[in-house]
């Protein structure tokens, strides 16, 4: 059986991690865009990589969402050990 306090902390983390994934999803997506379309700018500074080449945008991408995940997951878990009441007297 799963206590209250595993699933707010559960909860607080999915939420925080879910706005970092979302904020850094449509970073990427943007990013993605501006780049193919900047390729033909570019072209004379690429060494042995094709302006279009997927694997480089895909790895680029993974890779910036994996930190977005860990950039939200680390702070969420920090979060989730303060008490409540603690953060409000606090403010």
């Amino acid at each position: 059986m799963v206590s209250s306090t595993s699933a707010w902390r559960r909860q607080i983390i999915s939420l925080i991690v879910w706005q970092g994934l979302v904020r850094a999803g449509i970073g990427v997506v943007a990013g993605l865009v501006a780049a193919l379309y900047l390729t033909r700018f570019i072209r004379g500074v690429l060494f042995d990589v094709q302006p279009g080449d997927p694997w480089v945008y895909l790895g680029v991408s993974l890779l910036l969402l994996a930190v977005a995940l860990l950039a939200s997951y680390i702070p969420a878990r920090r979060a989730t050990k303060v008490d409540p009441i603690v953060a409000l007297r606090c403010e």
